[in-house]
């Protein structure tokens, strides 16, 4: 009797890259818990007090790093933007929309702790001053560039309408930037990026540092999670399409 001979098994293609990327996302997220957890040892016990606004100021260590994510994705919107209009590749749409996402989260915390922070300081939660005002224009225009995304239904013009609103609201991010050095405001200037160097103390330069490399690792962690959901749903819909 014979026997034919088995085929070997076949090898998956996208096994290995699977695997590395399973890994790197494995260390990318043990990575940004430890430095949350430094941030966090730093901001409630390693930096000290400030004199003159007491406890309230530790607010400082997850407000700004919050805001430099915040501008942060905003700008990988604003390139992935351009990339949809100069490719129409779905992959830049999706880099665009989940970065979109994620900035709408980090600038919504930075306005909620801002509040929290202007309440003792100011003896208000909200002022209309320069910096506040421009800061909430930037939050309704990538919020409405969410909201747009959801309202348009065709995969392809969406992207495109998208990208231009992408496009636009990033104008508004060197405003904000620059609002406290155009307008008398009640917001205080840059401490870090300040022409005279750092204008604070050591300690409280360090846990901010940290806080910032944490809050970018936190994004990237985000960002990295939902541009792969977004492409998990749009092979699951083209699959969907060719059996429907």
């Amino acid at each position: 009797m014979t026997h034919t001979p088995t085929a070997p098994p076949r090898k998956d293609p996208d096994a290995a890259p699977r695997t590395a990327r399973r890994t790197g996302l494995r260390w990318l997220a043990v990575t940004t818990a430890v430095t949350l957890t430094l941030l966090l040892y730093g901001a409630l016990v390693h930096a000290p007090q400030d004199r003159l606004q007491g406890p309230v100021q530790r607010i400082f260590y997850l407000h700004v790093p919050s805001a430099w994510v915040g501008m942060l994705a905003f700008l990988v919107v604003f390139v992935a933007s351009i990339g949809v209009l100069m490719t129409r590749s779905r992959r830049w749409d999706r880099v665009a929309a989940s970065s979109a996402e994620v900035g709408v989260v980090f600038t919504t915390v930075v306005i909620l702790t801002g509040m929290l922070w202007a309440r003792p300081m100011w003896g208000v939660f909200w002022s209309w001053e320069p910096r506040l005002t421009s800061y909430f224009v930037l939050w309704l225009m990538y919020v409405t560039y969410l909201a747009l995304r959801s309202y348009v239904v065709e995969p392809d013009r969406r992207a495109r309408y998208a990208a231009v609103l992408g496009v636009v609201a990033f104008l508004n991010v060197p405003l904000v930037y620059v609002s406290v050095r155009l307008w008398r405001s009640l917001h205080p200037g840059p401490v870090v990026a300040n022409p005279d160097g750092p204008q604070l103390p050591g300690e409280m330069l360090a846990v901010l540092l940290v806080g910032i490399v944490a809050f970018t690792l936190l994004w990237l962690l985000l960002l990295w999670l939902r541009v792969d959901l977004a492409a998990r749903r749009d092979a699951l819909e083209a699959r969907e399409a060719m059996t429907s």
